[in-house]
Formats: C-alpha cells, sequence, structure tokens
C-alpha cells in the first residue's frame, strides 16, 4: 500500500508563508491528479487545491485563491502547498491526496500536518 507523507506544518503568524511537501512512499508510485484538503477542528474535511500530473493544471478553493499555489516534482514524485498571506482561518490539519486513476476517487491518503496560525 502505497503511503503519502506530509511534512512542513507548524506555527506561523497570520500574514506569514508555509510550504508543506507531500511525498509517496513509493519510487514507482504515480497518480494522474493529486491534491490538498484540509480539516479544521470542529468542522467537516473539505477541498484546498488540486494539480494533474500530466500537464499540470491546477484548481483551487476559492478561499485560498491568489493566496496557496499547488506545484509538483514529478522526478522526485512529491507534490507541494506554498501558503502565503496565511490566515487564522487557515488553521488545520493538511491532508494530501491522490486517485489511484482518471476518474477515480481520492484513494490514497497521507497522515496529515498541522498548520497553526495565530493572529
Amino acid at each position: 500500500q502505497v503511503q503519502l507523507v506530509e511534512s512542513g506544518g507548524g506555527l506561523v503568524q497570520a500574514g506569514g508563508s508555509l510550504r508543506l511537501s507531500c511525498a509517496a512512499s513509493s519510487r514507482t508510485f504515480s497518480s494522474p491528479l493529486m491534491g490538498w484538503f484540509r480539516q479544521a477542528p470542529g468542522k467537516e474535511r473539505e477541498f484546498v487545491t488540486r494539480i494533474m500530473w500530466n500537464g499540470g493544471s491546477t484548481f483551487y478553493a476559492d478561499s485560498v485563491k491568489g493566496r496557496f499555489t499547488i506545484s509538483r516534482d514529478n522526478a522526485k514524485n512529491t507534490v507541494y502547498l506554498q501558503m502565503d498571506s496565511l490566515k487564522p482561518e487557515d488553521t488545520a490539519v493538511y491532508y494530501c491526496a491522490a486517485v489511484a486513476e482518471v476518474g477515480g476517487r481520492w484513494k490514497y491518503w497521507g497522515q496529515g500536518t498541522l498548520v497553526t496560525v495565530s493572529s
């Protein structure tokens, strides 16, 4: 079973930046679509952004558009989430996810990394 491992979470002041990374445990793992989700305390998990592996097409939730940037390094089988202009409402556990095939569900999930934004 492929594992996704996130890193880069932490505590930051409002207006600051963080970069999250998500690496697949297997070098042979390949997914056509990877993304980030988040879950704030007491709330349901929500979609943040996703990126196609072939061509790099991206899509963002309105709440992060213009502040967050998703990117990928195919050679390293890693996806990144650059988060700028962070707000206290961005505080959440951030999860990396991947699909197994085009049109498939989000099958693979990381363990999550906590991002805390102080006001």
